[in-house]
Formats: structure tokens, C-alpha cells, sequence
């Protein structure tokens, strides 16, 4: 089995609405994903020959994953009043919505999910909070 690795980070804001805890607060995180690529065999032919994929086409698309994230506050859908999604909206802020509990297990799968229908062939994303705290998923 061949194995590439590849991360990149971004920055946001979340909360887990019906958490006993301090992470029921609003509190932001630098997000880090790291992405496992691979395959039994090599490509065997064209330009990409000798490759599992091409570096800069993983990196490309780990990048575009995080940077669409970056500088946001997400928050699950309908954990938030109408009146506090518009007042900040009205704001101007970025917000993201979510069909999920915007947790590291949650995201790990997700982009998982998402990096493979575009094509990658994905063995393990891991999702980092904090430098000491990750979550990975795999199938």
C-alpha cells in the first residue's frame, strides 16, 4: 500500500448547543485536517505515472477544504434562535451551517466524505482541535 500525507488548517468558531460543559460557550479552535491518501498500486500511466495521486492536486484539494471553512463561526442547524442568526447576519459575519454537531468526529467523517466523492482517494482523515486533541475517520 502506498501512503501520502498531506494537511492544512484554518480558523473558526464553534459551540455544541446541549453540552454540560465548557464547549457549550462559543470558543474558537485553529483546525487543523490532515489527509491520508493511497492505493495498492501506483498509477501506470500519462503524467502521473509513479503516482498515487499528484502532491499538488491533494494538496490543492485539502486546501480548498479548509480555506472554505476559514475565519467562520459554525454551528449545527437549528441550534441557534432566528433572532441571533439574523443579528448576526446582520452583522456581517461569516456563518456556516452544518447538518451535524460541529464536533472533530463529525468533521473528520465529513471531510472524508466530501474529499472522496471529489475523487481522492482517501484512507484516513484526522481533525485536529488543539495540538493534543484529533479525531480520525476511516473506512
Amino acid at each position: 500500500m502506498f501512503r501520502l500525507k498531506t494537511s492544512a488548517a484554518f480558523d473558526s468558531a464553534h459551540f455544541l448547543k446541549g453540552y454540560c460543559g465548557k464547549c457549550a460557550n462559543l470558543h474558537g479552535h485553529r483546525w487543523v485536517i490532515e489527509v491520508e491518501a493511497g492505493a495498492e498500486h501506483l498509477q501506470q500511466t500519462g503524467e502521473k505515472r509513479g503516482m498515487v495521486i499528484d502532491f499538488g492536486d491533494l494538496k490543492a484539494a485539502v486546501r480548498a477544504l479548509a480555506d472554505a471553512y476559514d475565519h467562520a463561526m459554525i454551528y449545527e442547524n437549528g441550534s441557534l434562535k432566528s433572532a441571533t442568526l439574523a443579528a448576526l447576519q446582520d452583522e456581517g459575519f461569516r456563518l456556516i451551517a452544518v447538518p451535524f454537531r460541529p464536533t472533530a468526529e463529525n468533521f473528520a467523517r465529513a471531510f472524508y466524505e466530501q474529499l472522496s466523492a471529489d475523487g481522492v482517494p482517501v484512507l484516513r482523515v484526522t481533525v485536529f482541535e488543539t495540538p493534543e486533541n484529533c479525531a480520525s475517520y476511516e473506512v
